[in-house]
Order: structure tokens, then sequence, then C-alpha cells
């Protein structure tokens, strides 16, 4: 089972090699994440980008350019744009950020033209975490899309968290849904609507999986606490493996504190496109970007 994002990286090995194209691929951390990848067999490269900046960078880091294939293009949004199509096209199975906005990257995926949003297609972020304060990873959405989801991109957003949870080796994932409080609360949207999502659960609706709520956060994760607030009768009470936030305001802030005062780590996708889509901040680390690379090869068809 994994429990580590280098249990991910190991998985993702294990499948062979994909083609990852990385749309303005020039800073730092992106090409050492991508150079490790390649090191690892997880991919064979194309960078679109500054080739100067490209090579100030790997002359810095001391890099061997000569691992990528690298398409010339300055501008950042050119260099999204180019590489959404060069996917489309199926000259790539994984599609990675670079040194771009997070705004920028989504309208090249989300371009009519050649984006990689199938018709009527929902979009979402799933964050896998690992984190000291958990035994296991932890599976998180959404903290980078959807600023406020109603019901039914919930809906969606559930089944992305199972889909993900199954492919990394999770058979029955858990699924908690984080409301202020365990106890229904008529007039709070996130409260109902996680009971909502926790009735269609029990009727079949999101297959071999458990979907409980509404949940507080300490109750989903940490049995203890569960026990002490007397919850019964919930299989994911302190046994969560994925979180669903009712906001992205929620989201996002779990994610930085996770991250710059819990010492956790990340991969990060989006999910509902054609193909994974990688997605971290400018700012992640060269681990969390690794694994977010491995996460997308795993996903990769």
């Amino acid at each position: 089972m994994i429990k580590t994002l280098d249990d991910i990286v190991a998985k993702a090995r294990a499948r062979g090699r994909k083609r990852i194209i990385v749309a303005y691929g020039q800073d730092s951390h992106t090409l050492e994440a991508v150079s490790d990848a390649i090191d690892m067999e997880l991919v064979n490269a194309t960078l679109i980008g500054d080739p100067e900046q490209i090579k100030k960078v790997c002359d810095t880091d001391g890099i061997d350019i000569g691992k990528f294939e690298i398409i010339a293009e300055t501008e950042d949004v050119k260099a999204v744009s180019r590489a959404v199509k060069m996917v489309s096209e199926g000259q790539g199975d994984v599609l990675m950020k670079g040194l771009v906005s997070t705004d920028k990257y989504m309208r090249g995926i989300l371009n009519k033209e050649c984006g990689l949003v199938p018709p009527k297609g929902v979009l979402s972020h799933i964050c896998v975490f690992e984190m000291p304060q958990l035994s296991k990873i932890l599976l998180v959405s959404d903290v980078a899309i959807i600023p406020y989801p109603d019901l039914s991109q919930k809906t969606k957003m559930v089944q992305y968290l199972i889909n993900t949870a199954k492919s990394l080796g999770i058979e029955q994932p858990k699924v908690a849904c984080i409301a202020p409080s365990e106890l229904l609360l008529p007039g709070v949207t996130s409260s109902v609507e996680a009971s909502i999502l926790a009735k269609m659960s029990d009727r079949g609706q999101f297959g071999d999986a458990v979907v409980d709520g509404p949940l507080a956060l300490d109750v989903a994760l940490f049995e203890e606490t569960a026990k002490i607030k007397k919850v019964q009768g919930s299989k994911v009470a302190g046994h969560a493996d994925c979180v669903l936030f009712p906001s992205l305001d929620a989201a996002n802030t779990f994610f930085k504190t996770a991250t710059h005062f819990c010492g956790g780590e990340l991969a990060g996708i989006v999910t509902g496109t054609k193909v994974p889509c990688v997605l971290t901040s400018r700012a992640d680390s060269r681990r969390s970007k690794l694994s977010s690379i491995a996460l997308g090869c795993i996903l990769a068809k």
C-alpha cells in the first residue's frame, strides 16, 4: 500500500517512461524535478521555454541540458498554448506547469479550440499530502481551481478523489466531506451538502468507496478525537483517506498550513482533463514537483 510520496515515485517507475511536456519549463525547481524524473526512468521530457534561460539554469545547477528536448518560446502564454496543443495532439502523456502563473496555465487547458477539457467537463485539483502527523498519504480537494463548488461539482470532485485513490492502491477509499461540525447544521450549506453526499454513498452512487459527512477536519483525521467526541456509526471518522473541503478558501488555507507550518510535502494534479496536468505552486519544492510528475505518470493512460 502506498504510504509516502516515495512510494508514488516507485509505482510510477514500475509503469515505464511517459512523455511529459513542460509549459515554460525554465526555473530551477522544475528543471531539477524533471531531470530527476528522467534519471529515475519516469519520463522523457520536452521543455517549451527560453533556451538561453534553460541553459543558464542548467549550468548553474549542474544539470545536463542534453537530457531534454527543447522547443524555443520566450513568452509564457505562447509556451502554454504550444504545450497544450502538443499534448492534445497526442505528442505527450502528461502536461506540466513551469514558471508560469496558474491562471495562464489553466486558460491554456480550458482553450475551446485545442484545450484538454472534455465537453461539459468539470475540472478539479487534487493534492496528495505526506505529513509527519499522519501515518499515510492524504488526498485533498480542491486547493486551486473551484472557488465555491456546488453540489453537482462536489459530486464530481468526490469521484475524482475516489478514482485517484484507487489508482494509488487504496481499494475502498474513505472520503470525508468537511464542515464546521460533525453534527448536521441545517443552516450551513457545507453541512447539508456533506450529508447528501454521504447518503449518495449509502445508495452506492460512488461505487466501492465510503463517503461520510458532515465531519469536522479533526474528527475526519484523528481516531482519538472521533472517540472523544463520541462520533458513532462512521467508517470514515478517524480513518479518512480523502478530504473534500467545502471551498477553495478552506482547502488552500489547509494547503499553506500543511506545507509551511507542518512540514508537509505533496503531489498536485488537475483532474477531469483528457490527460493528467501537473499543477504545483511555483514555490513548491523539488521533491513535491518530482512527486507530482510521478502522480501524473500513474494517472496517464
